[in-house]
């Protein structure tokens, strides 16, 4: 669902396969969370980075990422992710907050960043595409 300007949640359901031998959520997975509430941000923003590729021959590779984690998720842990557009004209830079359904508790905070490559020379562009830019409200 949409939030405001530049930003967007997903609601997810902590699955079991998620947890480590301590019942946790292993720290990978937070990035998979991210990327869920990524993927929605630019679908609502009609931004298709696949079939951008597809057209233009430049793929959109993460180069950074950042997480804080501050409580642990668990098993069946009701989270909202939202994902917040923070630049769109050098890099993609996302950032993201994690937080409990039930009352609203942080439970970790992140960003990513990607960077437009044109293929298949791999030549980094130190833009991103006006048509993307103008997408995103950039």
């Amino acid at each position: 669902m949409s939030t405001g300007r530049n930003s967007f949640e997903a609601e997810i359901c902590v699955p079991f396969f998620d947890l480590d031998p301590m019942q946790i959520v292993w720290h990978g997975n937070y990035l998979n969370y991210f990327e869920i509430a990524r993927a929605g941000l630019f679908e609502h923003y009609g931004v298709d980075l696949y079939a951008y590729y597809e057209r233009e021959k430049i793929i959109f590779p993460i180069i950074r990422t950042a997480t804080k984690h501050i409580f642990p998720l668990r098993h069946r842990d009701e989270i909202i992710v939202k994902a917040t557009l923070a630049d769109a004209n050098i890099k993609l830079v996302v950032d993201f907050e994690i937080r409990m359904a039930t009352d609203g508790s942080v439970c970790a905070r992140g960003r990513t960043e990607q960077v437009a490559v044109k293929v298949p020379e791999m030549e980094t562009l130190f833009s991103i595409p006006r048509d993307i830019r103008n997408l995103l409200g950039f």
